[in-house]
């Protein structure tokens, strides 16, 4: 399993589809055949993941959108996209940078 880090790109997975039900996200998981439902900030986490985007970039996007705590926000943030990594929702690239 990869780590979701900050500078990691998250990727939507091509084995998922998902759909809008008027504020709520539902998500269909190809290879395991479960579906998973996203509300308020996990929707607008799926919103911004619709083009790769960094765990970094993600995390800037919602603390201007939100009045979050900074560090909760991060922790949050990592928590939710490792499970839709588990899950096979999206997938991450980490890049090694020097």
């Amino acid at each position: 399993m990869s780590t979701v880090l900050l500078d990691s790109t998250i990727v939507r997975s091509s084995d998922q589809v998902s759909t809008d039900l008027g504020g709520e996200v539902v998500i269909l998981g190809l290879q395991s055949q479960e579906y998973f439902g996203l509300e308020d900030v996990g929707v607008r986490i799926w919103e911004i993941i619709q083009e790769p985007k960094t765990v970094k970039e993600i995390l800037d996007t919602l603390l201007n959108d939100y009045d979050v705590e900074p560090k909760r926000c991060e922790s949050d943030l990592l928590a939710v996209l490792q499970e839709m990594t588990d899950e096979g929702l999206i997938e991450i690239k980490n890049e090694t940078t020097r």
